[in-house]
């Protein structure tokens, strides 16, 4: 009977954490295909929900209505994912859902109004990844070097760590977002369609990837003045991109199944890495002076490292996670690139004053050409408890830019804490974050809040 139930059914298969922190989920949902269980489809599901109070840029309204201060409600993330080994060769991801609907923003598009419709509903499903993947040389094989090939529209875009982070276990509440720099231009969600191959050689791990980029098309503002021009994206046909992750992994080793870096393992391993990636697309980018269009490719490098340390013996031991990167973007001449997580405003018409230069709502310049330094840490604290079950794991994140577009560097930071109900499966997180707002290219940022409380469930 037991054999029957593990080849048809529904197991919650228990073997390892998987560095969630719950030893309740396991290796999570999985339809076993045969009674050894090497056989299978595994199945994520999650939902993140945000409520959230926002200090709005100067000149922003919603609804009609100016306003310098909201509430929002949204789901940040709403997802399915699914993949199948049906070898030990072969194996198929597809991964699916919504992202950012709010009440006023994110629905399908092209619709406006009340009606069945409305601008915050029913909004567009779409796949995030969708490829296949072939192991040439197995761990094992060939001594301590193992290789997997695949294609397809996917994560595997290099760069940092960060760029491929895991959407479920975050340190902080979310992506500082940079990380992702070609986001929704020419990527698709962070991803791109192409070639990849990944391994291993001991402790070195190997990323790797040949894309064809999303084409874009903005069209670059004409200046007179030689030294003014602004590159914005403008790839025509596109080049193709190179990108590329290479990380050493001093203690305990990651799984490389999945491109989805952790954020955290809750004490659950012990990690310290330390890696170096780029991206470069040839002619990404364009600008225009006199008329005349010059095109400028993208190269995009970092180096980071990342560390998580359990700290001591304890059943519910502490645990120090922390991270770190420097990251160098060169997209073309001043170029920025203004985003804000879930932007609910849109300009005041009537606004009289000096308004951001980003624009409304909690809009900032996230990605340019320049320097960007990133670190983050967290401390997950003891519970010698049994009941409540709850672990609490307080962070810090602090954001350098330095984009050629500006004549004064910037800084942010993000405060918080993960209040975990079962590890990441099952947590709350608060947390509270500054961004900078210009209002002249040459004076120094002021700066606005936004507090943000979010519910993550995960199976």
């Amino acid at each position: 009977m037991k054999k029957i139930l593990s080849f048809i059914g529904l197991a919650l298969i228990s073997s390892s954490v998987y560095g969630q922190g719950s030893p309740d989920y396991g290796n999570g949902l999985k339809i076993n295909l045969n009674p050894e269980g090497d056989k299978y489809v595994r199945f994520i599901l999650w939902d993140q929900f945000w409520i959230r109070n926002t200090e709005m840029n100067p000149g922003s309204m919603v609804g009609g209505e100016p306003t310098d201060n909201t509430w929002n409600l949204g789901n940040r993330r709403a997802r399915i994912l699914a993949y199948a080994q049906i070898t030990k060769r072969y194996m198929i991801l597809t991964h699916f859902g919504i992202n950012n609907q709010t009440f006023i923003n994110g629905g399908a598009t092209g619709t406006t109004g009340t009606g069945g419709y409305g601008n915050g509903k029913k909004p567009q499903l779409f796949f995030h990844d969708a490829w296949n993947e072939y192991a040439v040389v197995m761990p094992g094989e060939a001594g301590k070097f193992s290789l997997t090939l695949g294609g397809g529209l996917h994560y595997y875009m290099g760069l940092s760590r960060m760029t491929m982070a895991s959407t479920l276990n975050f340190l902080t509440l979310d992506s500082p977002v940079f990380s992702w720099p070609l986001i929704d231009n020419s990527d698709q969600f962070a991803r791109q369609m192409g070639l990849f191959a990944k391994g291993k050689y001991g402790k070195f791990e190997y990323r790797m990837s040949l894309n064809k980029p999303f084409a874009t098309d903005l069209v670059p503002a004409n200046t007179l003045i030689p030294g003014n021009e602004v590159a914005v994206d403008n790839n025509g046909n596109p080049n193709w991109s190179k990108a590329g992750y290479f990380e050493y992994q001093f203690l305990d080793t990651e799984s490389n199944l999945l491109p989805f870096k952790v954020g955290s393992y809750l004490g659950t391993k012990k990690v310290f890495n330390v890696g170096a990636g780029f991206y470069h697309q040839a002619e990404g980018t364009r600008t225009s002076v006199n008329s005349n269009i010059e095109k400028h490719d993208i190269t995009l490098l970092s180096v980071d490292a990342f560390a998580d340390i359990p700290l001591g013996e304890a059943k519910n031991k502490m645990a120090v996670s922390a991270y770190a990167g420097y990251f160098n973007y060169n997209f073309g001449p001043n170029y920025v690139r203004n985003l804000g997580t879930m932007n609910i405003a849109a300009n005041d018409p009537n606004f009289v004053g000096q308004r951001a230069l980003a624009g409304p709502g909690n809009l900032q310049p996230m990605i340019g050409t320049g320097n960007v330094v990133y670190a983050q840490a967290g401390l997950l604290l003891p519970n010698q408890s049994e009941k409540p079950k709850i672990r609490i794991q307080p962070f810090a994140a602090y954001t350098y830019k330095d984009f050629e577009a500006f004549d004064k560097p910037s800084s942010q930071f993000d405060v918080g804490a993960n209040w975990f109900l079962d590890g990441h499966h099952a947590k709350i997180t608060t947390q509270y974050s500054t961004r900078p707002v210009y209002t002249s290219p040459t004076e120094n940022p002021k700066s606005k809040g936004e507090f943000i409380v979010q519910l993550q469930i995960y199976l």
